[in-house]
């Protein structure tokens, strides 16, 4: 599955925001989980489908975390920005 991918150190104080050309999935992850995203294993994440932007993500605590925006498997493609504020 092709995804655009950002890694970044944030935290409860950050807010993650993605602006999307389309409608995509927008999930943040921590290592763990997108190992098991990457390898195609269930994982868990926050986030979701989101048909409107800008998406707002905040981690639920600190750490290293991935922002992944994806079509879930369907054709075609998407154009992502990310910041962190």
């Amino acid at each position: 599955m092709r995804f655009l991918h950002w890694d970044i150190q944030a935290g409860r104080g950050d807010v993650v925001q993605v602006e999307l050309d389309h409608a995509a999935n927008v999930i943040l992850l921590d290592d763990i989980n997108f190992s098991a995203f990457r390898r195609g294993s269930r994982y868990r994440y926050f986030g979701g489908y989101y048909r409107q932007t800008p998406v707002r993500l905040v981690p639920p605590h600190e750490g290293s975390w991935h922002v992944v925006v994806h079509l879930g498997g369907y054709a075609g493609r998407v154009n992502a920005s990310m910041s962190l504020n």
